[in-house]
């Protein structure tokens, strides 16, 4: 019954998971009403709220419009459950930007199989990852992502390298231009920002401790579950998917390298982890075992949502 509300894409269901969204959003919000106290912070709460679900269907066009789920709308549904793992993501404005960022710069990434302006989309995709460098350094790594899609699609011509690091001149420019207004140093700002922390020692109670490994739990069962299915995908999207299982290892790593570090960090998994989870679910199997995945899915989300409020 579940599966079948999300099997297919209407307004009714774009609207039901924007209502959800707001929801979950205000019912976090108003545990501290502090932002209502200036026009200000409103204004930034309710910005946070549009660049979410500007996220949430970021990356549910990637997914249709590349082929790598159907006229559904478990891609939009899976992001809004993840993003209820961890709460506290709800009002961390940087890593809300620089994942936002990140989604523009994957959407112009995957859809370079079609070869169609492929040096404006490399040098797009490069521009918004080192946009969201500046919001939070390590997401930096994604440029990886650039030069693996450049492999898979346009090695040949030597000019789709240089694309990048034309792309990171351009953005040093604006970074140096807004250093001298704001009076700040862009080497202190590399300097405070690019460290590393392996531990895994931030944990402030238990159910962020659980949040943490259920999370990581779903995400082995789904990128198992894709790693498995990958063969029967057809060819022609065989390169679409390395690349959106490449984007989550990559958000692992920011994670694992990050130094301050928190649950927060995994949100760069979730717009890959809810593509694979689509690719799962659409899957042809028995209507019951999808009804007990995703409902169990349900269930883990709402737990951790209203045990770290």
């Amino acid at each position: 019954m579940i599966t079948s509300v999300f099997r297919k894409s209407t307004p009714l269901n774009l609207l039901l998971v924007v209502i959800l969204m707001l929801v979950f959003f205000l019912v976090y919000q108003f545990q501290d009403f502090s932002w209502l106290n200036s026009l200000v912070s409103i204004l930034k709460t309710f910005g946070l709220l549009l660049l979410l679900l500007g996220s949430i269907f970021i990356t549910n066009f990637v997914a249709k419009k590349n082929g790598l789920s159907k006229d559904s709308c478990y891609t939009i549904f899976f992001y809004f459950l993840f993003l209820l793992f961890f709460p506290s993501v709800l009002n961390n404005t940087n890593l809300i930007v620089s994942n936002f960022f990140i989604l523009l710069a994957l959407r112009r990434l995957i859809s370079l199989q079609s070869l169609k302006a492929s040096k404006e989309k490399i040098f797009d995709a490069s521009l918004w990852i080192f946009m969201a460098s500046l919001f939070h350094f390590w997401s930096i790594l994604y440029i990886v992502l650039v030069f693996i899609s450049i492999i898979f699609h346009v090695a040949k011509d030597y000019r789709n390298w240089v694309l990048p690091f034309i792309a990171l001149l351009s953005v040093g420019i604006i970074a140096m231009v807004f250093s001298i207004i704001l009076d700040t140093s862009i080497i202190q700002f590399v300097k405070t920002h690019a460290t590393i922390n392996f531990k895994l020692d931030y944990f402030t109670n238990n159910y962020q401790n659980g949040a943490f490994s259920i999370y990581i739990t779903v995400a082995l069962f789904f990128v198992i579950s894709m790693f498995a299915s990958l063969s029967n995908k057809p060819l022609l999207l065989h390169s679409s998917y390395k690349k959106i299982v490449a984007s989550f290892f990559i958000g692992i790593l920011i994670f694992i390298i990050s130094a301050n570090k928190s649950n927060d960090l995994l949100m760069f998994t979730f717009a890959p982890l809810a593509i694979m989870a689509t690719s799962h679910i659409e899957t042809k199997q028995i209507q019951l075992k999808q009804e007990m995945v995703l409902g169990v899915l349900i269930l883990c989300c709402l737990f951790t949502f209203f045990s770290q409020l």
